[in-house]
C-alpha cells in the first residue's frame, strides 16, 4: 500500500470516525442522516465535507451559520491520515500492516469518547477485539495464541490495579488492555508501561495545578493514556522491548 493511498485513506476514516465519536455515545444512527453542523444542524454539503480541506476553505466556520467548527474534526481527520502513514512505513507483512491499521481507526474514537463520555463504550471494544482475532487467524494462525495471551496478561495486570483503586481505573480500561494485547501482541507491556507513566504524570500535573486535596477528586479518564500508550507500542515497541531485555543482560 503506498503512502499517498494510506494518507488518503486515513483521511476518509478520519472523518468517519469523527462521526463515530459523536453520535454512538448519543445512540444515533452511523449511517443516517448526513453530516450536519453540531450547531444549527444544517446537512453539510459534500465539496464542504473534503477532510481537512473542507474546512481549510471555510476558514473553520460553518457555511450556514458562521460557527466555528471544532478544531477536534480536522485534527483527528489528519492524526488518523498521519498515524496510518506511520502503519504503511514501518510495519511490512500484511498481517502487521493489517492490525495496525485497525488499530489506529479503533484507537481516535475511544479516546474522544472517554474524554468526553468518561466512558469506553463496548459497542467499539467488543468488535475490536473480533477483528483483531479474526484478522489473525486468516493472515497469522500460528500467531493468535500469542494475541491472546497477551490480551489475558494485560487485561489481567489492569483489573487487579481496578481491584485495589477502582476510582482510578474501572472496567472499560480492563477491556481496552485486552484489545490491545489482541492488536500488540508482547508489545501490549509497552503500552500499558507507556499509559500508566502518561497518566502519572497527567496526575501530577493536576494536582499541581489545584492541589493534592482537589486533585485527589478530579477524575481522569484512563483511556487516552491507554491509546498513548498503544500508538507507542505500535510503533517502537519492539524496539523498546529489545532495548530492555538487552540491557538487562
Amino acid at each position: 500500500m503506498g503512502v499517498a493511498f494510506a494518507a488518503i485513506v486515513g483521511l476518509i476514516a478520519g472523518s468517519f470516525l469523527n462521526v463515530v465519536a459523536y453520535r454512538l455515545p448519543r445512540g444515533e444512527s452511523l449511517a443516517t442522516p448526513g453530516s450536519r453542523c453540531p450547531t444549527c444542524g444544517t446537512p453539510i454539503r459534500p465539496y464542504d465535507n473534503i477532510p481537512v480541506l473542507g474546512r481549510v476553505l471555510l476558514r473553520g466556520r460553518c457555511r450556514a451559520c458562521r460557527i466555528a467548527i471544532p478544531a477536534r474534526y480536522p485534527l483527528v481527520e489528519g492524526l488518523v491520515a498521519a498515524l496510518a502513514i506511520g502503519v504503511v512505513l514501518t510495519t511490512h507483512t500484511p498481517r502487521d500492516v493489517t492490525l495496525g491499521l485497525a488499530l489506529v481507526a479503533v484507537l481516535p474514537p475511544i479516546t474522544l469518547i472517554d474524554l468526553h463520555e468518561r466512558v469506553i463504550p463496548n459497542k467499539i471494544t467488543l468488535p475490536a477485539a473480533i477483528g483483531a482475532v479474526a484478522i489473525g487467524l486468516v493472515l497469522a494462525p500460528s500467531r493468535v495464541p500469542e494475541q491472546l495471551i497477551a490480551a489475558a496478561a494485560a487485561a489481567g495486570l489492569l483489573l487487579v490495579f481496578v481491584l485495589a483503586y477502582p476510582r482510578g481505573m474501572g472496567t472499560g480500561d480492563v477491556k481496552l488492555a485486552g484489545v490491545l494485547g489482541l492488536y500488540l501482541g508482547a508489545s501490549v507491556a509497552v503500552a500499558l508501561l507507556v499509559g500508566v507513566l502518561a497518566g502519572v504524570l497527567a496526575g501530577a500535573v493536576v494536582m499541581a495545578r489545584v492541589g493534592m486535596a482537589q486533585g485527589g477528586k478530579t477524575a481522569v479518564p484512563f483511556g487516552p493514556f491507554l491509546a498513548l500508550g498503544g500508538a507507542v507500542a505500535l510503533f517502537v515497541g519492539p524496539q523498546i522491548g529489545h532495548w530492555y531485555l538487552h540491557s538487562m543482560v
